[in-house]
């Protein structure tokens, strides 16, 4: 029980993972099109010039940081994760989601 506990958590993990390297792609691909976009009405990107980085900079690379976290994530989980942390984890699981 304890191993399909463990295997629950890592394919939820990388699903999750999945999914924000999914919403990367989209983000690098609507950066393209902004910057073409605003490129073809001879625009600058106003966020960009007071910051130095546009807003679809600061969302790409939040998101990279979330999946570096869910890798680190599911490292630990195939390395480190004992029968005891399962446990602990699973007892207070419901009490995340509802909570």
């Amino acid at each position: 029980m304890l191993d399909t506990a463990k295997q629950r958590m890592i394919q939820e993990t990388t699903q999750r993972r999945d999914e924000a390297m999914t919403l990367l792609r989209s983000l690098l691909d609507a950066k393209s099109i902004s910057e073409r976009n605003l490129a073809e009405i001879h625009q600058p990107d106003l966020v960009k010039q007071v910051t130095g980085k546009s807003s679809m900079d600061n969302a790409i690379a939040s998101t990279r940081r979330l999946i570096d976290s869910f890798n680190r994530i599911l490292d630990d989980l195939r390395r480190n994760l004992t029968d005891e942390d399962i446990e602990i984890i699973g007892s207070i699981e419901p009490n995340i989601a509802f909570g």
